[in-house]
C-alpha cells in the first residue's frame, strides 16, 4: 500500500504551504486536514501528539513536527 501522509495545517499558516508544496512537487499523496475549520480533528491532534503548532504531519505513524524536509525523508523510510 502506498503511503499517504496527513499533514494537519490552518488556512494563514506559511510553513503549511510549503509542507503541502513540497509532499506535491515530489510526488508524496497526502491528505490536507484544516484543524481551523475541523475542531473535533484540532482536540485529537492535540491528544495524539501534545502539540498545538502546526504543520504536523504523520507519515507511517510517525509524527514530523513543522515544515522538515528531512524528518519527511526520514518517515518515508518506514
Amino acid at each position: 500500500m502506498a503511503t499517504v501522509a496527513k499533514v494537519y495545517v490552518t488556512s494563514t499558516c506559511p510553513f503549511c504551504t510549503m509542507m503541502t508544496n513540497y509532499l506535491h512537487e515530489n510526488n508524496i499523496p497526502f491528505e490536507t486536514i484544516n484543524v481551523q475549520t475541523d475542531r473535533q480533528a484540532a482536540v485529537k491532534l492535540v491528544e495524539t501528539t501534545g502539540q498545538t503548532g502546526v504543520p504536523q504531519t504523520e507519515i507511517n505513524g510517525k509524527w514530523v513536527l513543522g515544515f522538515d524536509p528531512d524528518a519527511v525523508q526520514e518517515a518515508l523510510k518506514g
